[in-house]
């Protein structure tokens, strides 16, 4: 048995150094101070933030998404990307916070309708929504009517986007909860219906709810059922 031919060419070695520790940069509260992480949970709705507050970091959001966009169309889809996982998460942290009273996870479609008009629009903006609508034409199309949205009172747009309606925002909160609540969407937005500035709601924005068309079967088998 013959040994092993050596290599064509010496071999040389590095030893390889210990690989340090790993040390957290983030800073932590002391024993005294609480992290958000420590707040309740189920503390209700009628805690409220500061308007200017929010202004102030939502106009942060919308000059962020600006800058990174080419177009109205592109800021709108941000938006309303930014407010999606929002929405997923209202729907359960609502169920969360009723535990105790006579309610029920909705999974109807006029139920989550009524749950967004209602119940959510009084968390977020302290009020109901204006109106709530289906299309005489689509059966799976339905309207959010919001006379005076918060999201586009304190906005100030430049010329050439003049046509941004901010409330895509919220169309992607919608969204959220619909998909939460185990509604296939199509999609959401948000559209403006007050154009002549002697309305008296030139801000009024309509939100379209796209509903696709597994969820109108499912509506439709579950009436059919006798649901």
């Amino acid at each position: 048995m013959t040994a092993p031919p050596p290599p064509p060419f010496p071999l040389t070695t590095t030893p390889l150094q210990p690989t340090p520790p790993f040390t957290s940069t983030l800073r932590y509260p002391g024993p005294s101070r609480k992290s958000i992480y420590d707040r309740n949970l189920s503390r209700t709705f009628t805690h409220q933030v500061s308007l200017s507050t929010f202004a102030h970091l939502f106009n942060t959001l919308i000059t962020y998404h600006h800058t990174r966009s080419g177009s109205v169309a592109e800021i709108e889809t941000r938006l309303n990307r930014a407010g999606y996982p929002l929405g997923l998460k209202l729907l359960d942290l609502h169920l969360h916070r009723s535990q105790g009273r006579t309610i029920t996870r909705p999974t109807r479609i006029l139920d989550v309708l009524q749950f967004i008009h209602t119940t959510l629009w009084r968390a977020l903006f302290a009020r109901a929504a204006d109106a709530l609508e289906q299309s005489n034409d689509k059966k799976n199309e339905y309207m959010i009517v919001d006379n005076e949205p918060v999201v586009n009172t304190y906005i100030s747009t430049p010329k050439e986007i003049s046509q941004l309606n901010c409330a895509a925002f919220v169309a992607g909160i919608i969204e959220g909860v619909c998909d939460a609540a185990g509604l296939e969407m199509e999609g959401v937005s948000a559209h403006w219906a007050g154009g002549e500035k002697e309305e008296m709601w030139p801000g009024k924005t309509i939100f379209l709810l796209r509903f696709s068309q597994r969820a109108v079967e499912r509506e439709e088998a579950i009436k059919a059922g006798g649901g």
